[in-house]
């Protein structure tokens, strides 16, 4: 098995492409089980890679469902991790941490629309001929 568990100085937890911050309302436990969680894996699945059994591993992601406004579903836990800035991928934290990103120009056409102006036309033409 690949499994890559970091817990930097940072205070955040690094698994298999994603991160996550401690201290942001998450155990580190219940951190780890959404992590694990949003790399799509089942309760067995993740229990086995952080040795323990799956009913804790239900518990912590419920406790983090709970502590993440009640969220439904272990998705919407996921996902509402991901809008709080709890858990993001690497790649993306790379992208928006880089001092070197660029933003892209806002391309706005240059004239109007042609389909607006044949429309203002026939109405025009059809208020002349009544």
């Amino acid at each position: 098995m690949n499994t890559e568990f970091r817990e930097n100085d940072m205070d955040t937890i690094q698994i298999e492409g994603w991160e996550g911050r401690l201290g942001q309302g998450l155990a580190p436990r219940q951190l780890q089980a959404t992590i694990y969680a949003a790399l799509d894996m089942t309760a067995k699945e993740i229990a086995r890679r952080m040795d323990c059994s799956h009913y804790t591993v239900k518990q912590q992601l419920d406790d983090a469902r709970f502590k993440l406004g009640n969220q439904r579903t272990t998705r919407g836990l996921c996902l509402e991790a991901m809008r709080r800035g709890i858990i993001t991928p690497l790649v993306l934290a790379l992208f928006v941490g880089g001092e070197h990103a660029q933003a892209r120009p806002i391309r706005r056409p240059e004239a109007t629309r042609s389909q607006t102006v044949e429309r203002i036309q026939r109405m025009e033409e059809a208020q002349l001929a009544a």
